[in-house]
């Protein structure tokens, strides 16, 4: 617990679900804590996401054939994933990297991590669901991958085997068993995986939970402004802001796929790039799928969310324009319509699309520690796809970190240094 005395004041840069997951468990180490974010905290990747939690997610981004595929699907305008070719140093050190890091043996050192980091995260989410009167429709259906080509299927078949030998449970269905469990919408699918331990939630209702217990427990909120830079020393940090300087003992940077420009003036590199994505929602569904799946040959994930269906997809490296490219949601209704064709004939207005950037690492694991020469300053960041999944393990994390307790797993691999 946290001193009463004055030095235990926590800046927290980032308004999405790691820096209030981390708000919330610092405020339960005593902590007096101010979070600082550039919106209102009322849109954004953490709201429009998923909504999965996925346990069943233990490969990397960065697995072997990775790079063979975003190389071939650059030049396709409604691919799923693809690198967005400049210049810029950032980028092609961040691609170098990423390709040193997809290979079997970075897969294989990132499994038991992921599956650890995962595994604390549902425990978290199970206790968010029972306690604190949080409803974020929290539930435990688990996750099917599917597919409808041979190579899919073989490639979720090496993924299944990794998963069960890491002691995730993964079933294979036929396409029978898969449309058993969706009574209510044809399935077009060979077949898919199953992973019954996987849950999900509504993303926004649970960031609207999360932010009105914070504020009614005494947290400080302040919105609508950006941390311009950091001045460090080695009683504490100073954050300069448009709206004046503010003083902490520590701070914790979790404002995702921006968090490396503000070590940039402290001498520290973060291989960071923006991987963006779009989701839309399809309101008012009289027949909805009920399990949520990923559509594994467009890479697209759908959810239901009470009579909503949440469809989110593409991953587009180094694109950091908020410009809705309407190739890629060409590219999302096809995969759409081809598993499920009963819903063909639906029409997505821009206006009900929306786009983020999902904070990526290159070898596909997320940053979560201290700074070596900079022991004041705890770095949240770099979870991709997984934000949303992660969100309470980091969150309860970082909260171990700066109280200097024991952690509830071994974060090595999250080393924020590790590719210095």
């Amino acid at each position: 617990m946290a001193s009463s005395s004055s030095n235990n004041k926590i800046g927290i840069i980032g308004g999405g679900v790691i820096g209030l997951c981390s708000a919330y468990y610092l405020l339960k180490e005593g902590y007096e804590v101010t979070v600082f974010d550039q919106g209102d905290i009322s849109f954004g990747c953490s709201y429009l996401n998923a909504g999965m939690i996925v346990p069943s997610h233990i490969v990397p981004l960065a697995a072997p054939g990775v790079v063979g595929k975003g190389i071939k699907w650059m030049f396709k305008s409604d691919s799923p994933f693809a690198f967005h070719v400049s210049l810029r140093k950032d980028l092609l050190r961040w691609i170098w990297l990423f390709n040193r890091s997809a290979n079997t043996k970075n897969v294989q050192q990132a499994i038991p991590y992921l599956r650890d980091i995962s595994w604390l995260s549902k425990s978290l989410y199970q206790q968010f669901a029972k306690t604190n009167g949080f409803d974020f429709g929290y539930a435990e259906r688990g996750l099917m991958m599917l597919y409808q080509t041979l190579a899919a299927e073989q490639e979720e078949m090496i993924t299944a085997k990794l998963a069960n030998e890491a002691g995730v449970k993964a079933d294979i269905l036929s396409a029978g068993e898969v449309q058993k469990l969706e009574p209510e919408l044809k399935v077009n699918s060979r077949g898919g995986i199953y992973f019954p331990g996987d849950a999900h939630i509504e993303p926004g209702k649970f960031m609207r939970e999360m932010f009105n217990y914070l504020k009614n427990a005494g947290i400080s909120f302040i919105t609508n402004t950006t941390v311009s830079n950091i001045e460090y020393n080695q009683s504490g940090v100073k954050l300069i802001t448009g709206n004046g300087d503010y003083v902490f003992n520590d701070i914790v940077i979790a404002c995702g796929v921006f968090s490396g420009l503000l070590l940039k003036n402290r001498g520290v590199s973060l291989p960071l790039q923006g991987g963006k994505g779009y989701s839309f929602t399809l309101e008012n569904r009289i027949k909805n799928i009920h399990i949520p799946s990923i559509l594994i040959e467009g890479k697209v994930a759908v959810t239901p969310m009470g009579n909503k269906l949440r469809v989110s997809g593409t991953m587009e490296i180094g694109n950091n324009s908020s410009h809705i490219n309407e190739n890629r949601i060409k590219g999302i209704l096809n995969t759409l319509f081809q598993f499920y064709p009963e819903l063909q004939g639906i029409k997505i207005d821009k206006e009900q699309i929306s786009s983020g950037l999902r904070p990526c690492s290159p070898d596909g694991l997320p940053y979560i520690g201290k700074l070596k020469n900079f022991a004041h300053i705890t770095l949240a960041t770099g979870h991709g796809m997984m934000g949303m999944s992660l969100g309470p393990a980091t969150g309860k994390l970082v909260s171990e970190i700066i109280a200097g307790k024991p952690g509830s797993m071994d974060i090595k691999a999250f080393n924020p240094e590790r590719f210095s």
